[in-house]
């Protein structure tokens, strides 16, 4: 079987030229690229998506006018031996991946693919016939929409000179270029010297400082009743500071007529600059640092939001840290929920780019308001519905929302029948109701239909089950434009479910996605206190 122009043969020598050897893997990806350029419609400019990096790009270069040189080529390492073709305006394309169970009929292909014995056993000669012979029916071909951010070029707005390496780069990658922010591969370079961790700063007795400026806050700890600065940075020593500073065991400091150059940033300095690029709408913090560190308040009640990836990054730059309440904490006016600092006295300039490159374009912190939303608390159960079981939902729902400044708009309970369900919530979302919250219905009981019927009124974006205990079963989603969580019955029994940490983030406005509930897990195993203390104890955090 040809592949596109060229014979079996043919390709097999082109891709010896261009790869080294025919590898097998470039071989079949030849198929795989026709077969998704055969569907595309005539006169189609198409880009390529290939999901691994062995030999399926190789053939797509071979195949096509894409590269990741003119970056029509993108590489997303999936580890799927999968490539798709696709408009490189609307995004519609042809995804083609090899199929396992069409291997079936082709054994040769299937042991070097899936690795079933070890290269020198391999019959080389079979596995060629086999993939001249088998072609793209090997593969499942696909119509596929590709994501957005994969369409189009970005474009270098500026070109910078690094302040650490001294070499060109992208402005676009931040105020240091991505080898010195830690993505450089190698463990030395030749000529590269590293920057001392500290300045070669002139001690001299504290008697000897009089009329000197102090170089930094000096702090006096009185063991059980106090702690805070004897001297600020910027003071002017007296003879009752030296007195003072004897007292605390302090005979020696800094000359502050003898500070660094430009190389270093002072650690006020830094965390001023640090604390700008950290605070987000909901924020407040005092410009003036007090003993080298800058603290973040609530401005107003909500829900602390942290991008948790700048934090991450932010901490594993040397000399700087950011610590945080956790995120999702509902905050009161005024309560602290950050602190940052720059480690040491200085920092050095090429470490203070790198931390502020790791924080990202910003906010790190932010507090969003909660919406005093209008609830509408739809209980599904027969035995609720007849009477059987006294309802107890209603309440338990009701009181947790209006503590959180919502009303109760609506309520209604409705039997175990998937179509009173669907009118129920349909009803719901007639009446005004911005959060509709379902209880029971949720676990895998033939009867619990609850999930089927929001899926008949429109249930969509929905993420079933949170990895916490109690309350596993939980549902988020949308119904409509309106937000929608389901509750499984549990939440009858325990006081604290995932209901409690899932709610807050949903009248913040969050959009919540499969990577947030996975955070969850971790600090998602109550601990069935006796007497429950949460939000003031380790679930969900």
């Amino acid at each position: 079987m040809n592949i596109g122009q060229y014979t079996f043969e043919e390709f097999k020598q082109k891709a010896r030229e261009f790869h080294g050897y025919p590898a097998p893997g470039l071989l079949i990806g030849g198929y795989m690229v026709e077969a998704a350029k055969a569907r595309l419609p005539e006169g189609t400019l198409f880009e390529a998506l290939v999901e691994s990096g062995k030999c399926l790009p190789d053939a797509v270069q071979l195949l096509t006018l894409c590269s990741t040189g003119n970056n029509w080529m993108k590489v997303k390492l999936l580890g799927r031996y999968a490539v798709s073709l696709y408009d490189k305006f609307t995004g519609q394309g042809v995804r083609v991946a090899i199929d396992q169970e069409k291997l079936a009929k082709w054994p040769e292909i299937r042991a070097w693919f899936m690795k079933e014995k070890p290269k020198a056993e391999q019959d080389t000669d079979q596995l060629f016939r086999e993939i001249e012979e088998a072609g793209d029916t090997i593969c499942s071909i696909r119509p596929v929409t590709v994501s957005k951010k994969y369409l189009g070029h970005g474009h270098m707005t500026s070109i910078d000179v690094c302040p650490v390496c001294g070499e060109a780069y992208p402005g676009s990658d931040g105020s240091i270029c991505r080898g010195c922010q830690g993505e450089a591969p190698y463990e030395s370079m030749e000529g590269v010297l590293c920057a001392d961790d500290a300045p070669d700063l002139k001690i001299v007795p504290v008697e000897q400082a009089v009329g000197k400026q102090a170089v930094h806050d000096m702090t006096g700890i009185e063991p059980g009743e106090s702690k805070g600065p004897i001297t600020k940075a910027g003071d002017v020593f007296d003879i009752g500071d030296v007195c003072r500073l004897q007292r605390i065991g302090k005979f020696n400091v800094y000359d502050g007529e003898a500070v660094p150059g430009d190389e270093w940033v002072h650690e006020n300095d830094a965390v001023k600059a640090f604390a700008k690029r950290m605070a987000g709408p909901g924020i407040t913090y005092d410009p003036n640092p007090e003993e080298g560190k800058i603290n973040f308040f609530a401005e107003y009640p909500g829900m602390l939001s942290i991008d948790l990836d700048a934090l991450s990054r932010f901490n594993l730059s040397p000399d700087v840290m950011l610590a945080t309440r956790h995120d999702g904490s509902l905050m009161p006016e005024g309560k602290g929920v950050a602190g940052t600092r720059a480690i040491p006295l200085y920092i050095s300039r090429d470490r203070f780019s790198r931390a502020l490159t790791a924080l990202g374009e910003g906010p790190v912190l932010s507090v969003l308001p909660l919406a005093p939303a209008k609830v509408g608390i739809l209980v599904t159960g027969t035995e609720v519905f007849q009477g059987i079981i006294e309802d107890k939902f209603i309440p338990i729902v009701s009181s947790k929302v209006i503590r959180l400044g919502c009303t109760v708009h609506m309520t209604d309970i409705v039997p175990d029948d998937r179509e009173a369900i669907t009118k129920a919530a349909t009803a719901m979302l007639d009446g005004g109701c911005e959060v509709v919250i379902t209880t029971a219905g949720m676990s895998v009981d033939p009867d619990d239909v609850t999930r089927a019927a929001l899926v008949d009124a429109g249930l969509h974006g929905d993420l079933y089950g949170v990895p916490m205990l109690p309350g596993t079963m939980t549902l988020v989603g949308k119904l409509g434009g309106a937000a929608i969580i389901g509750v499984p019955a549990c939440a009858l029994f325990y006081k604290t479910t995932a209901f409690d940490v899932v709610l807050p983030r949903i009248l913040a406005g969050q959009e919540l996605r499969r990577k947030d509930l996975a955070r969850l897990g971790e600090g998602g195993f109550c601990m069935n206190c006796k007497s429950c203390s949460f939000p003031k104890c380790p679930f969900g955090k």
